[in-house]
Parts: structure tokens; C-alpha cells; sequence
């Protein structure tokens, strides 16, 4: 799968994606900034969520539409104050991809209703993402597969099912290019909730690459989902946490995300192939393994015994296998300590003298 010119697979890095979310707090000069911020980095792409508060929910107080849970970081909140808070104004949208661009980072968004695609498509975004909340709204997925651009599908909440039939609808609907990510919908999420080993599960179930929308503090899990073949890490992003926002109490900052950078791709880098014996790297290190040496100078016709033989680094003599078979030899000529055990130097014990 390609997002613009950037290959998404197994061969390359992981893909990077800072969630800008509505930690841009109603100001589009800190939206500008979290995209510079984004592209120092390392982000391959910052992405953003496309909707207003008419477009997801009603403005009424009716039992359902206040958050109650109270665990929950809004609670208390309505969900249209809530939404109408952390959008982003679509009028911002091109000044923030065109600030994108000046940096060669990807820019593109979560649509949350078909307004939002048709408006996307002015702008000709490179790929859109399906949320988590979304992903049993088949109707949405129909419209954003039908422009044919790659497509991201959060399965937070999702079973094998909604997630089958959301795959199958984006697929007849004209999606070529998928990546469904891995993702827990808990804001943060703990790391013993996140259960990455579904990620290689998930790529044979459904014949496509998975990545990882990580809600969790730290970049650990986001590492391990690496080692699992996690393509794409998502991560929420934030200037600095210390500044509020409705999402900036379980998202990155700028230091840290550099440190996510460096640690998948190392993560990445590690897996490697199935490979056993010395890599050309270790080819030298052989030469400090243990081997048989003459430990005290010996004369021609002297048997060798354990008096005067030693399994020692390095490693330029028998292998220490070899220590009972050389055992009982003669050897053919005046040998001093420190002398590596080669067959050239033994006589056969019953040779005659």
C-alpha cells in the first residue's frame, strides 16, 4: 500500500501518523505549530478529524447525550459542547495540509459523515481513516472507499464480525489499498488492555496489513506491536501536555514522539529473518569463544593430559568437543604455553616413539 509516494508494508519503517485531534484548542496558529512540531518529529503524516458538532450528535440534554461515566476524562461534558470544542473548523484544513506539504509530511483525515468526504475531496487529500466509532457506519465507508484512496480502519470496540463486514464493504465499495489498525477505546488505554498479539491474527484473518492506533502513555506498546509486524503507529500529539486541550492528557509530546520514531524503527530493524549461526557482524567475535591450548611448555614425545591442556579463550585452537579425544596423544614437537591445539601438533596414542 502507498499513502502518496511512502510505501506501508513489512519492508519498510513503520509509518508514523501525529493525531492532531482538537489539541490544536481553538487556535489555528498552535494547529500550524503542532504540524511544524510534528514534522521535527518524525511524523510521516499529521492527521486531523473532519466534522462539527451538527454533524455528530444533536444539541439537546436528553439522557445520552451527557457523558456520565466517570472515569471518563469528559465527564459531565455534553457531547455537542464536547464536539464543538475539539473540531477542527474545515476553513483551517487547507492552511494546516498546505503547511504539511511545505514539510513533505502527509496530511489527511478522519471524515465522520459524507459531508466531510465530499469536502476532503476538494482538497484532495492522499488517504482517509476510518474512526473506531465509525467503523460499523457502513454507509460512511461505502463513500470514503469510493474515491478510491487509501484507507485506514480503527477497530477499537470492533468484533471479527463488524470488522469482516466493514473489510468486505470497503473492498465492494472500490478500496484497493487497506491497513486496519489495532485499537483499544479507552482514553488513555493500559498497556495490559491492549492485546497486540491480535495484530498478526488480524493481517491472516483479514488478508491486509495491520497497524496500531495507540492510546497508551509511552511508546513500549507501540514498540511491541512493531515486533509483531504493526506497519502504521498512530499517536495522538500535543505541543505539551501542561496546556490542556481535550485530548492532551493521552497524547505525545514532541521529545517523546522522536523517541517513538527512533525506538520502532529500531524495533523494525531487529526483526530481521530467520536466521542461526554467526551473522557477518558476529564472524569476528568467533575468535573469543573457548578452544584447547598447551598450558604449560611441553616437549616432543610428552602426552598431553589435563596437567597441561586447557579449554580457554580465544578461540584459535580444537574446539573444547575435542578435549577427550586429544587427551592421551603424544605430541610431535617442543610446543611452549600459549600454543593453539591443532591436529598437526598430536601423534595417535599408540604411534610408536
Amino acid at each position: 500500500m502507498k499513502i502518496g509516494s511512502r510505501t506501508i508494508g513489512a519492508s519498510q519503517r513503520p509509518y508514523l501518523i501525529a493525531e492532531m485531534s482538537g489539541n490544536h484548542n481553538q487556535s489555528l496558529d498552535r494547529a500550524l505549530e503542532l504540524v511544524d512540531a510534528a514534522a521535527q518529529s518524525g511524523a510521516d503524516a499529521i492527521k486531523l478529524q473532519t466534522y462539527t458538532a451538527d454533524t455528530m450528535t444533536l444539541d439537546v440534554d436528553m439522557p445520552g447525550f451527557v457523558i456520565t461515566d466517570p472515569k471518563s476524562l469528559w465527564a459531565g461534558r455534553r457531547l455537542y459542547e464536547l464536539y464543538q470544542e475539539a473540531h477542527t473548523p474545515w476553513e483551517w484544513h487547507l492552511p494546516i495540509i498546505e503547511r504539511a506539504s511545505a514539510h513533505q509530511m502527509h496530511c489527511f483525515s478522519s471524515p465522520f459523515d459524507s459531508t466531510a468526504v465530499d469536502f476532503l475531496e476538494t482538497l484532495d487529500v492522499p488517504a482517509y481513516k476510518i474512526a473506531s466509532f465509525e467503523l460499523t457506519d457502513l454507509a460512511l465507508i461505502r463513500k470514503v472507499a469510493s474515491t478510491g484512496k487509501p484507507m485506514l480502519m480503527s477497530t477499537g470496540m470492533a468484533t471479527a464480525a463488524e470488522i469482516d463486514q466493514a473489510v468486505r464493504t470497503a473492498r465492494a465499495a472500490g478500496c484497493k489499498d487497506l491497513v486496519l489498525l489495532k485499537c483499544t477505546s479507552t482514553y488513555p488505554a493500559t498497556a495490559d488492555n491492549t492485546h497486540v498479539l491480535t495484530i498478526p491474527h488480524m493481517r491472516q484473518l483479514f488478508g491486509c496489513e495491520v497497524g496500531l492506533s495507540d492510546h497508551t502513555m509511552g511508546c513500549g506498546v507501540s514498540v511491541a506491536a512493531t515486533a509483531l509486524g504493526a506497519v502504521l503507529i498512530e499517536k495522538h500529539f500535543t505541543l505539551r501536555r501542561a496546556d490542556g486541550g481535550v485530548d492532551s492528557s493521552f497524547s505525545m509530546e514532541p521529545a517523546e514522539f522522536k523517541t517513538l520514531r527512533l525506538e520502532t524503527e529500531r524495533a523494525w530493524q531487529s526483526l530481521g529473518c530467520i536466521s542461526y549461526g554467526p551473522t557477518e557482524a558476529e564472524k569476528p567475535s568467533l575468535a573469543f569463544r573457548r578452544s584447547l591450548y598447551v598450558s604449560h611448555d611441553v616437549k616432543a614425545g610428552d602426552t598431553l593430559t589435563r596437567a597441561n591442556v586447557r579449554c580457554v579463550r580465544p578461540g584459535y585452537g580444537l574446539a573444547p568437543e575435542h578435549l577427550d579425544v586429544v587427551l592421551g596423544h603424544t605430541i610431535c614437537k617442543d610446543v611452549a604455553a600459549g600454543t593453539p591445539i591443532s591436529w598437526s601438533l598430536l601423534r595417535p596414542a599408540n604411534a610408536n616413539t
